[in-house]
């Protein structure tokens, strides 16, 4: 794991473009401790550079940037390609690697193949930088479900591409100011979708796809091929409509899967929550793991929030050698004012926080940690996706024009009144069937009347502002409204949502999260879950083996329940989150406030003060929780505070 960086062009001499490449990457020094290395040719238009934290071959041999042996090649690499042994057995049998790198293998496998047949035969997470010597051309190149990121920017004589967005702010003037599209997606959804970022030239290389760069005339041209497509495989015919097959299936490449990712010459462990996914990967490395297995979580005090009595039933049962800490609010409080510089971008899903906190956890034992995310994208884990169907069946037979009428006259009750009404409501029903945060439930439920079909009613369920041009200082033109990713409509309701949240939240969201937390404290975090060949697996199985009895994830839960008695993890599904609410009207009050100020926001200009800060004080009055909604305005107040309106 490690961080790339680049130019391409620039009005510059060899000197000066090469001290810039060697300044991109330093800025990633956090992603790659080990060792840094910059290729700047002198007759050459480019600058690639790489910083290094070494996990296979730790020895000089897996220095970066690497050229193959035929010359044609030069690469930077971040990710592991987990069956480079493999591969390289596919090399010609006369060729002597100097190593046993990953990287090593992959660049003299493009030297062989091509890129497009190299990467199709790679398993792993990974984005890249290739420059072609023999065609003059830069090549990026990202992994199918976009573990790694990748961005990239183009300005007219330049571009420049790296692991984060404070790389290429390096390079004076090509990221450009604040995004106004990129603002409004982070109001809108937690997080900004690609290929938006939240400055105006810089896009995100979205996954699966791979771009070729050259110089013409002066000028950068580029295009843009998508080489792997999680649609492709979902209209395919279903492998197997047979529940035991489809099981025994998922087991045996979900095993295959974390055995391959516990390849690694640095100390070995696992986040573990005590939910299904991550007690599924636990389960599986102890199954092949000689030794017991190293696994970390973290818990809270308040009781709502903690996850970490069950994940330590699990360890206890899976015989791991479990660390857990119990983190005080202040230990909590402490690391959120870093997080604008952390996340590198605005982020503002909350359960950052406590992602953050394990993964230092577990860096003071270990350097790779596997993860369980990517189960509930791939087998229908998410409540959410249950309650669209369950709302749709309700409200589609009542025509639209009444569904109108009745969200216009939920509009019209005051949000304190609301609050308060939908609050009482809820005290009055069983404790099973009681929903958090009554008061927003309500307020969604007068956008939610409106919708048109389960995709429309599903994409105005999540996230947060949904008119987020209401917010901003200029308002939002129409091109500037926030969007997620078309998906077939050949899929059925419940595929729909899921592959919705394949394309924006997984890589978007929980990715970035991962990503950003780990690599902060120089860990390396892997995802067996989100092995290309169980994605696409995943994609062929029909909707029924995955939501069954009123539950998503039958497949998996089937499978753990070999290894781990139901008893230890059959529970509601809890997430992993945060009282960012509570905080936000008591220790981090401070914080927030000196963030929305009025007269701060009207200095900076992006946002319209007065509905800020009237929710910020209903927030503050009570009863309504506005601490998501705040979060995401915080978030970025937080990250300008750290790197300024333009660059």
């Amino acid at each position: 794991m490690c961080g790339i960086a680049g130019i391409l062009g620039g009005d510059w001499g060899h000197d000066r473009r090469s001290a810039l490449c060697a300044e991109m990457a330093d800025t990633l020094d956090h992603r790659g401790p080990d060792d840094r290395g910059v290729f700047a040719p002198m007759e050459l238009p480019v600058a690639l550079g790489h910083r290094r934290l070494s996990i296979i071959d730790t020895s000089e041999a897996g220095h970066q940037p690497m050229t193959s042996r035929c010359g044609r090649w030069t690469i930077v690499f971040n990710g592991e390609i987990y069956n480079s042994r493999d591969l390289a057995r596919e090399l010609p049998s006369d060729l002597r690697l100097h190593g046993h790198s990953d990287t090593e293998v992959l660049c003299e496998l493009i030297a062989c193949l091509g890129i497009e047949e190299a990467v199709s035969r790679a398993v792993g997470m990974f984005a890249f930088g290739l420059w072609d010597h023999q065609e003059q051309a830069l090549c990026l190149v990202r992994d199918r479900i976009g573990i790694k990121p990748l961005y990239v920017g183009v300005r007219d004589r330049i571009l420049g591409f790296a692991s984060e967005l404070r790389s290429l702010e390096s390079i004076p003037g090509l990221a450009g100011g604040v995004s106004r599209s990129g603002l409004a997606s982070l109001l809108r959804f937690g997080y900004i979708p690609g290929p938006l970022s939240i400055r105006q030239h810089v896009r995100k290389l979205q996954p699966g796809t791979m771009m070729v760069a050259r110089m013409r005339d002066g000028l950068v041209q580029t295009r843009t091929i998508r080489w792997w497509s999680a649609e492709e495989h979902a209209s395919k015919e279903p492998v197997t409509t047979d529940p035991q097959e489809a099981v025994d299936r998922v087991r045996s490449v979900i095993r295959d899967s974390v055995r391959d990712r516990m390849v690694a010459d640095r100390p070995l462990g696992a986040f573990l929550s005590g939910g299904i996914d991550s007690s599924l990967v636990v389960a599986a490395m102890a199954a092949v793991s000689p030794n017991p297995v190293r696994t970390y979580s973290i818990g809270f005090h308040e009781t709502h929030f903690n996850e970490a009595n069950h994940a330590l039933d699990v360890a206890n049962h899976l015989g791991t050698s479990h660390t857990e800490r119990y983190v005080e609010t202040s230990d909590a409080i402490e690391i959120v004012p870093q997080l604008g510089s952390m996340f590198d971008e605005p982020f503002a899903d909350s359960s950052q926080i406590p992602t953050a906190l394990v993964s230092r956890l577990a860096r003071e034992d270990v350097v790779v940690v596997l993860s369980g995310d990517g189960g509930d994208e791939l087998f229908g884990g998410y409540d959410r996706y249950a309650w669209t169907t369950r709302l749709w069946s309700r409200i589609s037979g009542i025509p639209r024009p009444a569904r109108k009428a009745m969200a216009m006259g939920i509009s019209a009750i005051p949000p304190k009144l609301a609050a308060t009404l939908a609050t009482l409501a809820n005290r009055c029903l069983p404790a099973r069937m009681r929903i958090r945060n009554p008061a927003d439930k309500a307020r969604l439920m007068s956008l939610l009347l409106v919708a048109r079909d389960p995709s429309d009613l599903y994409r105005s369920m999540i996230g947060h502002w949904k008119q987020p041009g209401t917010l901003l200082a200029e308002g939002l033109a129409p091109e500037e409204e926030p969007v997620l990713p078309d998906v077939s409509p050949r899929l059925d309701d419940r595929h729909q949502m899921m592959m919705t949240d394949l394309h924006g939240y997984l890589p978007d969201d929980i990715l970035v999260k991962v990503d950003r937390s780990s690599m902060n404290v120089g860990l390396e975090a892997r995802v067996p879950l989100l092995d290309h060949r169980l994605v696409e697996l995943a994609w062929r199985l029909p909707v029924e083996l995955k939501y069954r009895n009123g539950q998503g994830k039958w497949l998996l839960r089937q499978i753990l329940a070999e290894d781990v008695p139901p008893r230890h993890w059959d529970r509601p599904k809890q997430g992993f989150g945060v009282p960012i609410g509570e905080w936000l009207r008591g220790p981090l009050r401070d914080w927030s406030e000196s963030l929305l100020s009025r007269d701060r926001l009207v200095r900076e200009g992006f946002f319209r003060p007065d509905p800020v800060r009237s929710t910020w004080q209903q927030h503050l009055s009570g009863p309504v929780d506005h601490g998501a909604y705040l979060w995401d305005i915080l978030m970025f107040q937080s990250w300008l505070e750290s790197n300024g309106p333009s660059s």
